[in-house]
């Protein structure tokens, strides 16, 4: 695994590979990997790199990375640019995505040009076997991914937290107090995108974002 990620997340990455809880975590992926297992994806900390905390201004927070072959890719939400079919819940932010900012769909699911542009997006575990989801969670990602959340909102400059779904939604308490936006709706999953009480269809969180960033002097571009 590649430990080497932007300077800004570095000391929250050394102090979790520190703790009982980063050390039980790898250990154990290096044992599914011996007994054969599939893990995607192959870099799981990749957010890291292409998001330098200094640049955020954004966090959307993923739950489990994808389970399929060719498609996690190391950044929520976001699969390989040739994957040809897109998950439902992608296929449901390229739709709001539409409807807020009027942008057409993209050609594919590489959500790699928000990340450049300072979309930190975080998967609250960061590994999964084949096949089987949420196989790693409660495994020890969380403590690092807990730290992220923390060290983003203890920076002081002007970010929004997009909470999507009740899991999204439980970290709040990590974030508030610290002066940042907090958009708060259901997941973009079929099975819930279009329910109330605040279904993600319709939630206006990009434009929300993009004119609030922009009073901030941080404007945001959502284009892809």
């Amino acid at each position: 695994m590649n430990f080497h990620v932007d300077a800004g997340w570095q000391p929250v990455l050394d102090a979790w590979r520190a703790s009982t809880e980063g050390k039980r975590l790898l250990a154990y992926l290096a044992e599914r990997e011996a007994a054969g297992a599939t893990i995607y994806p192959p870099d799981p900390l990749r957010a890291l790199r292409l998001t330098p905390l200094a640049d955020t201004r954004v966090v959307i927070l993923g739950q489990d990375p994808y389970h399929g072959p060719g498609q996690a890719e190391g950044l929520a939400f976001s699969v390989q640019p040739d994957l040809h079919k897109l998950p439902p819940s992608l296929k449901n932010i390229f739709k709001e995505l539409q409807r807020d900012l009027g942008q057409q769909p993209p050609m594919n699911g590489h959500l790699g040009a928000w990340a450049e542009r300072g979309v930190l997006l975080l998967n609250t575990s960061l590994t999964v076997e084949d096949g089987q989801p949420a196989s790693h969670a409660k495994r020890g990602w969380e403590a690092l991914t807990d730290a992220l959340i923390a060290a983003a909102a203890a920076d002081p400059t002007p970010k929004v937290f997009m909470l999507w779904g009740a899991h999204a939604q439980a970290k709040a308490p990590l974030i508030e107090g610290h002066g940042h936006l907090v958009l708060q709706s259901n997941h973009p999953s079929p099975l819930s995108a279009s329910r109330p009480p605040v279904p993600f269809i319709g939630n206006g969180h990009f434009s929300t974002a993009a004119h609030w960033l922009a009073e901030k002097g941080r404007a945001i571009d959502f284009g892809l």
